[in-house]
């Protein structure tokens, strides 16, 4: 709900103990406001604190009895049946609140594990990494207690500044145990290989081999799209890409111009060598003074209006200018929370780093 539509709504009880009181002076005897009084407490039972429904569950039966009181008992086992259904209804409301109030705890308590893990999985890189700005972002899905798979890690080694953007197939502890693993073998890979596609490659043997030791780890049907990228020590001017099934990193230029980065020779993800085998092919593009390269997994491509439209992010950002990586990445997360209209409903993770003007 948004933040309007549940303020809005946290003034609905008040109106209907108060529309109810209403009713009940501007009607017949026979007509009744105890509907609206005892909705009042329901209403408010999932949106307030166990103090503010109990208030309003007492507000509802006072006027009740203030109401009958006022018409006088013309139906004494009327009025008292009317009185008892608010009442049973105000109790109802407070144990409502009550299971409501601990599944909120425990959802909580949730989160924050997840999010615990989350960063100690992806921790922040720095902003700056061998002149290159650096941002870096992971959004959670609407689902807030399910950990996913996506990933994202940058590091300076010995032959440039490598960086890696996957998505590992599923939900859950397993795809974390197979995000860990894809990262750590990166980091391991990325200072001692002298290419990406031996990066891969090690990659590919990291997940085979911890497959093999953790029954149902990407077991069997399980893989990992990903994007490997490098800015070769000693020449910033060039980015090398090597994709395997993920969507392809954008490149923006300080201009505004946009150009998509497709590889030249598709690859199947990571995992999936035993299904087809195809040899690794970077593919090298110039990297200009100012440009972004923008890396980012399918929770944004795949991302949908209420029409069903996917998220569009070659035309949502062609033309824009932008401040850095940081501004970047806050300004896709925005736009497509905004596109959307609600929070995503599949993870993001999202990386950018910045070649600096007159290098």
């Amino acid at each position: 709900m948004s933040p309007p539509g549940r303020r809005l709504a946290r003034w609905l009880p008040t109106a209907l103990i108060v529309i109810g009181v209403l009713f009940d002076l501007v009607t017949p005897p026979q007509y009744t406001a105890a509907p609206f009084l005892a909705a009042a407490p329901l209403v408010a039972a999932p949106l307030f604190s166990l103090r503010a429904t109990g208030v309003t569950a007492l507000a509802a039966i006072t006027s009740e009895l203030l109401v009958a009181t006022y018409h006088g008992v013309e139906d004494y086992y009327e009025s008292v049946t009317e009185a008892i259904t608010v009442v049973v209804v105000a109790l109802l409301a407070l144990g409502i609140n009550r299971v409501v109030r601990i599944s909120d705890a425990r959802l909580a308590s949730v989160r924050d594990v997840s999010e615990a893990a989350q960063r100690a999985v992806l921790p922040a890189p720095p902003d700056r990494l061998a002149g290159l700005a650096v941002a870096a972002r992971y959004v959670g899905a609407r689902a807030g207690a399910r950990i996913g798979g996506d990933l994202h890690a940058i590091q300076d080694t010995p032959h440039g500044v490598r960086m890696i953007v996957g998505d590992v197939r599923g939900k859950g502890l397993e795809a974390v145990e197979a995000a860990v693993v894809v990262v750590g073998a990166f980091r391991e890979a990325a200072d001692q290989e002298a290419s990406l596609e031996a990066v891969a490659h090690r990659l590919e043997r990291a997940l085979k081999r911890e497959g093999g030791r953790r029954a149902g780890l990407d077991e069997y049907e399980g893989f990992t799209t990903a994007v490997l990228a490098e800015v070769p020590a000693g020449d910033q001017s060039v980015v090398r890409i090597l994709n395997r099934g993920h969507p392809p990193p954008l490149l923006l230029t300080p201009d505004g111009g946009l150009r998509e980065l497709p590889p030249a020779t598709a690859a199947l993800p990571l995992g999936l060598t035993d299904v087809a085998g195809f040899p690794d092919r970077s593919d090298e593009v110039f990297f200009p003074a100012g440009g972004m390269l923008f890396l980012f997994t399918d929770g944004v491509t795949e991302a949908r209006n209420r029409a069903g439209a996917f998220y569009d992010p070659c035309a949502r950002l062609r033309g824009s200018h932008f401040d850095g990586p940081d501004d970047l990445l806050d300004v896709v997360i925005e736009d497509v929370a905004r596109y959307t209209g609600e929070a995503p409903a599949d993870d993001m993770a999202l990386l950018a780093v910045q070649r600096p003007l007159g290098t």
